[in-house]
Order: structure tokens, then C-alpha cells, then sequence
């Protein structure tokens, strides 16, 4: 097959354009260029678009022995990506913009460019294994990356390799070091890629700009005051900048965001158990819900796994959960398994807890 290998930069790229390399297929590396200014980004950023991102793509491309381009998505990355995140912040929610790159840009505007060329996959380093079409999670528990990669269709997932979900992080660098290449010891990227300092409250606020508004508690009493409910997200504890303590003298978390009239709601721990979930925009990788199901919940990536029922509610999918979880955030999706088989997703749009 032609195969479209996306090197970021990064270990786990380049061992999967190695290793599509080595199983006999045609592979080309691409880089994706997804700042239209990428000297902005300060040395040592550890995202996936630097300009160091990309000369260590390139060279690890060299070694492999595969052709290798640099493709600029700037544009598109910017308006389906770092727009989408302003703008689910402004409204509320809290986004997932790894999630969001991999709907729109690896496996839409990339993919689309690569079908386009002729090529018959893109393949990248993500930990997700792909069996006949069906997409599980990667053997590695800790770096599993089914959940960002559910958003995709059955029809993207038939033109995508994941070379490395049969394999652990630690193995892909020893393997990095054995082929010679230089990423073999590169820090893994943690943080949002176009945010370089991680500072997403600065980020918000640059874009969104100063907008004062009440903290309440869940009387309603204003404990304190905010400039700007986008800096906010439903569990957070730290950062709240209330100037005097509960009344029990115990923390207090953001329960909610309410762009409508700009308050906050905050409130103790257990105020944020949820035990029903409606979710939004649902993508099937299995045949779609036709009543209820029986099957397990992730709400955040890496995050911990519930037991539910889950069931379509029209063009909705209501997930009801055998125990509450705490500090579900809107916006975030709600990935659903069957044993360690992705079964569809769908983005959180309303949490509730339904009483006793």
C-alpha cells in the first residue's frame, strides 16, 4: 500500500513510519505545519509543531530512508482547532482539542489530501490497535489513545494504521534506539500544542478579553468574583480566588459555568457527582444503539472507567452510570467500550444527578 505517515516530531511517529516502512509498504513521512508562525513558539516547547518538531521529523524520515514533506494546515488547524477551543471555553464547556485535531485535521484535512494524492492510508504513532475495522485499545494501559481517536468514522478508521498498539511506550523507545534514531529519549508532549507556556487562562484571556462576574455558592450567595467564567472548569479546586473560606471550612470546587449571565458555581466535592449523561453529535464504530446497552463509560482521557447503561434518546445517546462520577465537564466526550472495543462516542452536553 502507499501509506501517509504523520511524523510529528516525536518517538512514536517515527517507529510507526518505521515499522509501516519495514512491512513492505510505500511510505512517505509529512510533517504537519500548523502555526503560521512557528518561530513564536519558545525553544523547547515540547508540542508537535515546532520548528524543532519538525527537523527531528525530517531526520528521523532521512534515517527510515522514506521521502519526506512538510504540509501546511496552518489555516485549517487554526479554524477547526484553536477557534473551536476559544469558543467552547466561552460557552461553557471545556474542549478536548487532541480529540478535536483528530476529527478534523489527521484524519479529515489530512486524510482527504492524502486520498486525494492516491495514497491508500495515513498512518500514525498513536496507541490504539485496529482489528478488521474495529477499533480497541492499545496494550499499553497508560498511554492508551483509543479515546481521542473515537471521534473518528468507520469510513476514516478504513484508511488508518496504528502500527504501535500491540506495543508498550517503553519498548517504542528501546526499538527508537536500536534503529538509530534520535527521538529515541525525545519528553513526550503533554500540554496543549498552541498554547507553548501552558498558560491557558493567558491564552483565553488575550482572545476573550476581561469580563468580571459573579462566584456563587449553591444558595446563590456571591462568595467572590472572576474576570472571566472562561478560566474555568467543573472540578477545579485551585485558582478560585475566593477571599474567605465555606462556612464549613471546606474546599470548594466549580460545579458550573453559566456563560448566559457569567457566574461561576462553586460548591463542595460532592456536589459534582453525576450519575446520568447526555451526550451529543454521537459517532458509531459499532452498529448504532437501537435500545439499551450495557457496556462502559470514559469521560476524559486517561481518565477512569464506569460501569453504564447506555441507550439512543433521538439523535442523542443518554448514558445512565452505575455509580457517580465526579467532575464530568460539558464539552469533554464521553467514549463507550465493549471490554476494550470502542463502541462510539459522543460530546457531553448535560450532566444530572438523578435523586435517590
Amino acid at each position: 500500500m502507499r501509506v501517509l505517515a504523520a511524523m510529528s516530531g516525536g518517538v512514536d511517529s517515527a517507529v510507526a513510519a518505521a515499522r509501516a516502512a519495514e512491512a513492505g509498504h510505500e511510505v512517505t513521512g509529512v510533517h504537519m505545519a500548523l502555526s503560521s508562525n512557528p518561530q513564536s513558539y519558545r525553544t523547547g516547547a515540547r508540542g508537535c509543531c515546532t520548528l524543532e518538531d519538525s527537523r527531528d521529523a525530517r531526520r528521523a524520515a532521512d534515517v527510515i530512508g522514506i521521502p519526506f514533506y512538510v504540509w501546511d494546515l496552518a489555516e485549517r488547524f487554526d479554524r477547526d482547532v484553536v477557534a473551536d477551543f476559544v469558543a467552547e471555553y466561552a460557552a461553557g464547556r471545556t474542549p478536548n482539542p487532541c480529540l478535536r485535531c483528530n476529527e478534523k485535521i489527521k484524519f479529515a484535512a489530512l486524510l482527504d489530501r492524502a486520498l486525494a494524492l492516491g495514497f491508500d492510508a495515513v498512518c500514525t504513532g498513536h496507541y490504539a490497535r485496529l482489528e478488521d475495522g474495529v477499533l480497541r485499545r492499545g496494550v499499553d494501559e497508560g498511554k492508551d489513545q483509543s479515546y481521542v481517536l473515537a471521534v473518528c468514522t468507520p469510513e476514516q478508521l478504513a484508511h488508518a494504521m496504528f502500527p504501535l498498539g500491540d506495543t508498550t511506550k517503553a519498548d517504542i523507545r528501546r526499538e527508537a534506539e536500536r534503529r538509530g534514531l534520535r527521538v529515541a529519549d525525545k519528553p513526550d508532549s503533554h500540554d496543549i500544542c498552541f498554547i507553548s507556556d501552558g498558560d491557558t487562562r493567558a491564552f483565553l484571556a488575550e482572545r476573550l478579553g476581561t469580563a468580571p462576574g459573579p462566584i456563587v455558592d449553591t444558595s446563590g450567595e456571591v462568595v467572590g468574583e472572576h474576570q472571566g467564567a472562561y478560566a474555568y472548569t467543573v472540578g477545579q479546586r485551585k485558582g478560585l480566588r475566593i477571599g474567605h473560606p465555606a462556612p464549613d471550612g471546606r474546599p470548594r470546587y466549580v460545579l458550573d459555568i453559566s456563560p448566559v449571565d457569567n457566574t461561576v458555581t462553586v460548591g463542595p466535592r460532592e456536589a459534582l457527582d453525576v450519575d446520568e449523561i447526555v451526550g451529543e453529535r454521537p459517532v458509531w464504530l459499532a452498529p448504532p444503539l437501537t435500545g439499551p446497552r450495557d457496556c462502559h463509560v470514559q469521560l476524559r482521557a486517561h481518565g477512569e472507567v464506569y460501569e453504564c447503561t447506555a441507550e439512543p434518546d433521538g439523535d442523542r445517546v443518554r448514558i445512565r452510570l452505575r455509580r457517580p462520577a465526579r467532575g464530568v465537564a460539558k464539552g469533554q466526550a464521553a467514549v463507550l467500550y465493549d471490554g476494550d472495543r470502542v463502541i462510539g462516542s459522543a460530546t457531553i452536553a448535560l450532566t444530572t444527578r438523578v435523586p435517590a
